[in-house]
């Protein structure tokens, strides 16, 4: 899950079929490298289609924009760029065509870029939070996030990434589900506290927004707690120790179980902080 500390975007999860035929229409570099076999497939897919069937096709479009070559990525980036730059000067270019043309400026040459036509395009808002389901492809663009993940033994990159790729590992992996991802707003629990709790048993968030001068109470959960400071100064105290802890930007604490926590701003700035802990419909 991340949670948005700034205006955030992200790519989450494959497009829906309308959407994906559309750019197999109107996209003539990402058709090419999908060929025209895999290409007929998707387009033919009907909505009575069963699933099963669609998912099928997906990841085998997929895949085999994937694999391509090098030479031939590189060649249909450029011809895809070279297009939208000419076309912009006739028409307003959509929001994920600006995107494509953004990600190529990152990361020239590589296939994420054309990979992104395949995916869900995600804009969250300061305080909004992207729940992210095992074996979903996504992939953070800009912004910041606070991010918590269940424990997990890997993470398989593919695309718009200076690091290691394993491409037939991720290909073969992921789920092809077409669902828009979860977009979570938080619920206020008390005054200054908003939880995130995704559907997951492993994990929930809390963002804790201090204003200067103002005090919190957090109290005692069944489940040990990590504390994060984004932002701002002041004190912390656990449970029953007598002295208060200076708590800063950057800093990170660790909380017992069962152990109360009290939060003091100090200073003219707000306090932002975040707690994440084991889900609490999990420990119920």
């Amino acid at each position: 899950m991340a949670v948005a500390v700034t205006e955030f975007h992200a790519l989450c999860g494959f497009a829906a079929t309308q959407e994906l035929k559309e750019v197999l229409r109107t996209v003539p570099e990402v058709q090419e490298l999908v060929g025209k076999e895999e290409s007929r497939k998707l387009l033919s897919v009907k909505e009575q289609d069963g699933g099963i069937g669609v998912r099928s096709y997906l990841k085998s479009a997929f895949t085999k924009l994937m694999v391509a070559g090098e030479e031939a990525v590189s060649e249909a980036i450029a011809k895809l760029k070279s297009r939208l730059n000419a076309e912009s000067k006739v028409r307003a270019l959509t929001k994920k065509e600006q995107l494509v043309l953004s990600l190529e400026k990152q990361y020239p040459g590589d296939v994420g870029v054309l990979a992104a036509y395949f995916m869900n395009y995600v804009k969250l808002s300061p305080g909004e939070a992207l729940y992210v389901g095992a074996n979903e492809p996504h992939a953070y663009l800009s912004g910041e996030c606070i991010e918590c993940m269940a424990t997990s033994d890997n993470v398989v990159r593919a695309g718009l990434t200076p690091k290691y790729r394993d491409v037939q590992t991720l290909c073969s992996m992921l789920t092809y589900d077409q669902t828009f991802p979860e977009v979570l707003r938080g619920v206020p629990v008390q005054p200054y506290v908003t939880r995130y709790t995704p559907s997951t048993d492993e994990f929930e968030v809390d963002r804790y927004l201090l204003p200067s001068g103002k005090s919190v109470t957090m109290s005692p959960v069944p489940g040990p707690s990590i504390f994060l400071v984004m932002a701002g100064e002041g004190e912390i105290q656990v449970g029953t120790m007598p002295d208060n802890t200076k708590a800063k930007e950057g800093d990170i604490f660790f909380v017992p179980a069962h152990t109360e926590v009290k939060l003091y701003t100090s200073g003219p700035r707000s306090m932002q902080l975040y707690r994440a802990g084991v889900n609490s419909r999990f420990l119920s």
